[in-house]
């Protein structure tokens, strides 16, 4: 009885708990069903959440729906950036299979070339000298490649050929190989290109098109340090001096000839920055050329940048100094206020050679030098005032001492009014010629006052405007009548001699 009592017991309990169980399952279920519905109804709730959460629902129940549906989303967007990094690897995959693929290309294309420079057939080999010069143009890659295939050798030996076709084929070609490759220039020098392009001027066969081409060559050798003395040593000076004078003596000068002509100057200037050919450029007449080309605006400044490096040596200021009328056309650029460079290049040259020659001071000053650099010391650019205020030192003063004579003379007649002696006074006891003297002395000394009272208000106003540039303000923020107020008590007490 006692065991029948304890077995019903025990199922009356065991049922008990399989009823609790399955009034929990199914308010579990119940719920589950409730969060499905409103998901799908209207987007999800998150009432029966928050009850549920209350009631001891964590994650990973099976009443956390909201959570389950998170992860989802999260794996979602992990699969969407998961599938754009890789189209992104693919296409830069893609990419730099291209890159590569074009590079192959190139590289074939260039063995090709090469191939065909050495080639028997001319012109075949002229036809390849045009494609080298095409891909070199542009590409600083395809020049270096090429010159490591091998490809400046076999263009020098074009030069060699009668046919000015293959000439210039090979000059032009050479001539884009060595833009912006120190490399590629000193090989070309190295291997004997320049005496060969000598050669070929030499040549009575040679045409005006192969000179322009030797013309071009010469300026990009000569950009090299390590070529300016092989390319002056070898004779390119005196062509490109008489290529020069050929042009100035043409009536009638085309753009290519122009050009010709920038480019002869261009080079002349980068061989004088080497001083050993200074020696062979003055074995020319190239000193008179460049003083009578100066009034040429097209080439006056680079004439007077080839001045500046000849006057650093004994022979250049002699050479220069030699040429007549050098001293008076030098002095005029002083007032080209119009051109800035070619004022401070020409005040560089005139301050050479006042302080190294006693003769060209005396011939400055007789061709008006001290009121140009009076004026440039007021108007014309640091640079320039700077140049100026030298050459005004060494005019008035010689190896430390004060100037006497008739040079102080011709000195103070530039900077002030004459000094009147005492002979002037005692001569006008007679016929009154002393109040004559005084009058025109005194003109002269008026003249000047205003002359120098022009160029202090002249260079007030440069520096008005400059001042009022820096502070950004309007240009006409400071009206003429102004700046006459300031001016008009000034006297030469401001200038700096």
């Amino acid at each position: 009885m006692a065991n029948c009592h304890r077995n019903s017991v025990g199922s009356i309990a065991l049922d008990h708990r399989h009823t609790e169980k399955n009034a929990t399952a199914g308010g579990h279920f119940r719920v589950l069903r409730r969060l499905i519905f409103d998901a799908v109804s209207c987007g999800g709730t998150s009432r029966y959440r928050y009850r549920y959460r209350q009631r001891g629902g964590g994650e990973g129940s099976v009443g956390d729906f909201s959570s389950v549906a998170s992860h989802a989303e999260k794996e979602e967007r992990s699969e969407k950036r998961s599938e754009k990094l890789s189209d992104l690897l693919n296409a830069a995959e893609t990419k730099t299979d291209a890159e590569v693929e074009r590079k192959e290309e190139a590289l074939a294309e260039l063995k090709r070339v090469v191939k065909e420079l050495r080639e028997e057939d001319l012109s075949m080999r002229r036809i390849a000298a045009e494609r080298v010069r095409s891909l070199a143009k542009e590409d600083a890659e395809a020049r270096a490649n090429l010159a490591m295939l091998g490809a400046i050798p076999p263009l020098v030996g074009m030069l060699d050929s009668e046919d000015a076709h293959s000439q210039i084929a090979s000059l032009y070609a050479l001539l884009n190989l060595g833009i912006g490759n120190d490399a590629n220039k000193a090989t070309v020098v190295k291997i004997g290109t320049v005496h060969k392009m000598l050669k070929l001027i030499e040549s009575s066969d040679s045409n005006s098109s192969v000179a322009e081409a030797i013309v071009a060559n010469f300026l990009g050798l000569s950009a090299l340090d390590s070529n300016k003395p092989i390319v002056g040593s070898s004779g390119a000076i005196p062509f490109l001096v008489s290529t020069l004078k050929n042009l100035e003596a043409s009536k009638t000068v085309s753009q290519s000839q122009s050009q010709v002509k920038q480019d002869a100057l261009r080079a002349l200037y980068n061989l004088s920055i080497c001083q050993s050919n200074i020696s062979v450029i003055l074995e020319t007449d190239l000193a008179w050329f460049l003083v009578s080309a100066i009034g040429d605006m097209e080439v006056s400044e680079r004439s007077l940048a080839i001045l500046s490096n000849l006057v650093s040596t004994p022979e250049g200021r002699k050479a220069i100094g030699g040429v007549s009328d050098a001293i008076p056309i030098l002095v005029d650029v002083l007032s080209w206020t119009d051109s800035p460079e070619c004022q401070e290049k020409a005040s560089y040259v005139l301050m050479i050679m006042a302080h190294k020659a006693y003769g060209d001071r005396r011939a400055m000053i007789e061709a008006g030098i001290v009121s140009s650099l009076l004026e440039l010391t007021l108007v014309g650019t640091t640079l320039a005032q700077k140049r100026a205020s030298r050459i005004l030192e060494c005019l008035r003063v010689d190896k430390g001492k004060q100037v006497s004579g008739s040079y102080a003379a011709n000195l103070n007649l530039g900077v002030s009014a004459p000094i009147c002696g005492g002979s002037s006074s005692s001569e006008g006891g007679a016929g009154g010629r002393g109040s004559l003297v005084e009058e025109e002395d005194g003109m002269m000394m008026s003249e000047e006052k205003k002359a120098v009272k022009q160029l202090v208000q002249l260079s007030l106003q440069n520096n008005m405007i400059k001042i009022v540039k820096r502070a950004n303000l309007r240009q006409d923020f400071v009206p003429s009548a102004q700046i006459a107020s300031l001016t008009s008590s000034s006297t030469s007490k401001s200038l700096p001699f």
